[in-house]
């Protein structure tokens, strides 16, 4: 059956991630560092993993299966599970598919050599309501897919 999996330490998305979770009874758990409030329901989980630096990225990456979701801005570990099948979206609603997540690992790489170089700065847009918007969109989109694909 699909899950939802969130790379959750810095995810603005959660609340978004649960409500769709909970419409399509699915199973949402959250991967982080720490310090994340457990829930009573028992359709989220929260893992909690050691403080190494690709810990939350290495479990997601051992549990998620094709047909599974994962929530994540991070675009090396969104490249480690689009190979196995897992439907990958960004917290502002941005997919990651076979065809997009080289020019995505491509764009990553030369932003970080412009920000080590001084060429640009480190600034992320700040996070809008559109992309909560599109982000809830995508994800509803990305549930009804990964569903259809993982029924028999």
């Amino acid at each position: 059956m699909t899950q939802i999996f969130v790379d959750a330490d810095a995810c603005p998305v959660k609340d978004e991630v649960v409500r769709v979770g909970e419409r399509h009874g699915l199973v949402v758990t959250f991967v982080s560092n720490g310090g994340l409030r457990p829930s009573r329901d028992p359709m989220v989980k929260h893992v909690v993993v050691s403080k190494g630096a690709d810990a939350a990225d290495d479990w997601i990456v051992d549990n998620a299966v094709a047909d599974d979701i994962a929530i994540t801005a991070d675009v090396p570990l969104a490249a480690r599970l689009v190979p196995n099948g897992v439907h990958v979206l960004g917290p502002t609603g941005r997919p990651f598919t076979p065809e997009s997540i080289g020019m995505a690992v491509a764009m990553r790489d030369l932003k970080q050599h412009l920000r080590e170089s001084g060429e640009i700065k480190g600034y992320n847009a700040a996070f809008s309501a559109r992309d909560r918007s599109t982000f809830l969109s995508a994800l509803d989109q990305a549930v009804r897919r990964a569903i259809r694909a993982s029924a028999p």
